[in-house]
């Protein structure tokens, strides 16, 4: 018996926090009853489209979602749909834009059709009313309600004229034996990065875009780093804001303090050196990489914008952004450095891949009919 295949609808297959999502629960599906093919809106390849295709995988591109491309971006999904009608279950990651692949999806009689939400806010730029069009359009295209968190499934769902049904809050899952803590590890990884044992290294993970809110992050370091001249901040990821945020360390006489470490597979690893993990973003839905931390044994700092439920084992700290850079400081140096052993409060919270791997094939398989 040849397996399900699943679409999956993204932008790009790059290493943000619901790819990475995605891919953990690829990796331990049983791809004998479930293959995840992908819908991308970027021509460029993603970071994970080798692994894909490697895992049996098919991408399949379409160009991006914008103002003046509606009408043949609409065009393009009837064409997909008819061409390729081996689809019974759609699932949509792509939050408000969701409503027009789902909407073509119905239209194909794809009888599963899910929306998933991994936001909890839009933010402001040009395209914000064409983005509230699409989320106030979704209306009955999906039939199946994914989101991160309740905060995210509210802010995608529950604001439209028509009420969904349950909102299903798919947990953001990760190996938790990859993370656990390992002295051995965190000690390469300080000398790969030529930092002593006895410093205070503080870790961000993140798109450098407006959102992941680097310029105060800087602000923040700073502070710390009139307390404690030997601290060391790594800034793992890139975008758009990078060579600002690069100029306005430079700026701050922090270079010698500040290591931009761009894209990394190696992300359980280099948590193994951190001794705090730093996350003042403007929004989130449920952050992965605060899941990662926390698997990692590490305490976080984060922006009280970021939902509560994002707080599985207790080792997270929220404070405002309307705070100083000053008064963040003073948390960070006031709170312990210890990394603990998370992974039985994940497992028992459903966020390990393995367990929940389980459940979404048995979902997927019920509803592929």
């Amino acid at each position: 018996m040849k397996p399900i295949r699943i679409l999956q609808v993204v932008t790009i297959m790059n290493r943000g926090g619901l790819e990475t999502m995605l891919m953990n629960y690829y990796r331990e599906i049983d791809r004998s009853k479930i293959q995840f093919d992908f819908m991308v809106h970027r021509t460029e390849e993603g970071h994970y489209d080798k692994e894909i295709k490697q895992l049996g995988g098919k991408i399949f591109q379409m160009p991006q979602i914008k103002p003046g491309n509606y009408r043949r971006y609409f065009k393009l999904l009837s064409e997909f749909f008819t061409n390729y009608k081996e689809y019974k279950v759609v699932h949509s990651h792509i939050n408000e834009n969701s409503s027009f692949v789902l909407r073509a999806a119905k239209r194909a009689g794809i009888p599963c059709r899910i929306a998933h939400s991994h936001l909890s806010d839009l933010g402001i730029d040009f395209k914000l009313p064409f983005r509230l069009y699409a989320r106030y359009s979704m209306k009955d295209y999906p039939n199946s309600y994914f989101a991160c968190s309740v905060k995210a499934g509210q802010w995608l769902f529950n604001k439209r004229s028509t009420s969904p049904k349950e909102v299903i809050v798919l947990n953001n899952a990760v190996n938790t034996k990859e993370f656990r803590y390992n002295e051995n590890i965190r000690n390469d990884i300080r000398n790969e990065l030529d930092i002593d044992k006895n410093q205070l290294v503080i870790g961000h993970i993140g798109r450098f875009n407006k959102q992941k809110n680097h310029e105060y992050l800087i602000d923040i370091f700073h502070a710390v780093y009139k307390q404690r001249p030997d601290s060391i901040l790594t800034l793992i990821g890139d975008g758009d804001l990078r060579q600002a945020i690069e100029r306005k360390v430079e700026s701050l006489d922090l270079s010698a303090n500040v290591k931009f470490l761009g894209v990394r597979s190696d992300i359980s690893n280099l948590m193994q050196g951190m001794d705090l993990f730093l996350f003042p973003s403007l929004f989130e839905g449920l952050p992965v990489v605060l899941v990662e931390a926390q698997a990692a044994g590490l305490n976080c700092i984060v922006s009280d914008t970021i939902t509560e439920e994002s707080n599985i084992t207790g080792n997270v700290e929220y404070i405002s952004l309307g705070e100083s850079p000053e008064d963040w400081a003073d948390k960070i140096m006031s709170t312990s450095y210890e990394h603990k052993d998370t992974s039985t409060i994940l497992n028992e919270q459903g966020y390990d891949t393995k367990t929940m791997s389980k459940w979404l094939t048995s979902y997927y398989m019920d509803h592929a009919l």
